[in-house]
C-alpha cells in the first residue's frame, strides 16, 4: 500500500508535468505563442528600457516572452538563437552584438523556419522584420547641435560604441556627413568606450590628460558614456568650456540636460521600438499581412528648451 504522502506528491509531479506541457498558457481558447529574445546587454540602460516594453506589450498580447542576455557577446548569442530553436519557439526577436558576428543568428532561425525580427540595431543578414531606428539620424542630429553651439569651429572628441555594432558604424557615418559640411572643426581624437559610462569617464580622463583645453566638445554614441564624460570634465573643472551631447535620451541623461549641465541628448524612442518589434513577431507568427517589414522611428533632439517633454 502507497503511503498517503506518497499518493499525494505523485499527485503534485503529475500536475507539474502537465503544467510544463502548456508552457504558453491559454486565453479564451487560444493557444499562446513563445516568442524568444537575444538582447545585445542587459547592463545597458537603453536596451533594459526596449526589454521593458516588449515584456509591457507581450503581456498585454497574452505571449510568452523569453528574454536572454548577450552579454554583449555575438558567438553567445548565436548560441541563445540555436537554443530558441531546439526549443521551437514560434518567432525569435534579436537586439544584435554585431552587424556581421550576429547574422548567422538570423541564418540559422530563417532555416529553421522560424521569424526572427531585430530590434533597434541592425546585421548583414536580412531578418523577417527589423523595428528600431536610423542610427545615421542620431548621428547627424547630434553633430549638427554641436557644430551649432561651436559656431562652426572647434575640436570635437569621439566616444564610440562597441566596435562592429550597427549603432557604433552608422552614428559615426553620420556625425562624419555632418562634419564635411563644417571644415573649422576637426576630430581630435576617437575611441570606443564600449557603450559603458565607467569606460566613457577613464577614456575622457586620459583625453584631459593629452589634449587639456584643446577639446571644445564631446560626442558620445550613447549617454551612459556621455555621462561618464561630463563626470570627468566636472571633476577637471573643464565643463564650462566644453560641449557635450550624447544619445538615447536615458533617464539620467535627461535629467543632466535639465539641470544645464548636458548640452543635449538624442531621443530614442524604446518603447515604440520593443512594442513595434513584438506586434510584428506576432503578425508573422499568425501570417497576417505585415503592412511595414521595417519601422524607423524618428530621432528627437533634446535641449534644456523641450526637455521638459521628455521627461517623466
Amino acid at each position: 500500500m502507497h503511503k498517503p504522502g506518497t499518493v499525494l506528491f505523485v499527485m503534485a509531479l503529475a500536475g507539474m508535468a502537465l503544467a510544463g506541457c502548456n508552457r504558453g498558457g491559454s486565453k479564451n481558447g487560444e493557444k499562446s505563442f513563445v516568442i524568444g529574445a537575444s538582447m545585445l546587454s542587459l547592463q545597458s540602460e537603453f536596451v533594459v528600457n526596449v526589454k521593458d516594453a516588449m515584456e509591457a506589450r507581450a503581456k498585454e498580447k497574452n505571449v510568452e516572452l523569453i528574454v536572454n542576455d548577450a552579454q554583449r557577446t555575438a558567438d553567445k548569442q548565436v548560441q541563445q538563437i540555436e537554443t530558441f530553436i531546439s526549443q521551437k519557439v514560434d518567432a525569435i526577436i534579436l537586439n544584435p552584438c554585431e552587424v556581421e558576428a550576429s547574422s548567422p543568428a538570423i541564418e540559422k532561425a530563417k532555416a529553421a523556419g522560424i521569424p526572427i525580427i531585430n530590434v533597434n540595431s541592425e546585421t548583414a543578414a536580412a531578418p523577417d522584420g527589423f523595428a528600431g531606428s536610423r542610427d545615421e539620424e542620431a548621428g547627424e542630429i547630434a553633430m549638427e547641435q554641436i557644430a551649432k553651439l561651436l559656431n562652426g569651429k572647434g575640436n570635437v572628441v569621439i566616444i564610440e560604441g562597441y566596435m562592429g555594432q550597427a549603432a557604433q558604424i552608422k552614428r559615426s557615418a553620420g556625425a562624419k556627413t555632418i562634419l564635411s559640411k563644417y571644415p573649422g572643426i576637426k576630430i581630435l581624437a576617437q575611441q570606443t568606450a564600449d557603450w559603458d559610462r565607467a569606460k566613457g569617464m577613464s577614456l575622457m580622463e586620459n583625453w584631459i590628460q593629452s589634449y587639456g583645453d584643446k577639446i571644445n566638445a564631446v560626442f558620445a554614441h550613447n549617454d551612459e558614456m556621455g555621462m561618464g564624460a561630463l563626470q570627468a570634465l566636472e571633476q577637471a573643472k573643464l565643463k564650462d568650456k566644453v560641449v557635450v551631447v550624447s544619445i538615447d535620451a536615458i533617464a539620467d541623461a535627461l535629467q543632466a540636460v535639465k539641470d544645464g549641465r548636458l548640452d543635449a541628448t538624442v531621443y530614442q524612442d524604446a518603447k515604440g521600438q520593443g512594442a513595434g518589434a513584438i506586434d510584428m513577431a506576432i503578425q508573422l507568427i499568425k501570417k497576417e499581412p505585415v503592412e511595414k517589414k521595417e519601422i524607423f522611428i524618428p530621432f528627437q533632439l533634446v535641449t534644456k528648451e523641450n526637455v521638459d517633454g521628455f521627461l517623466k
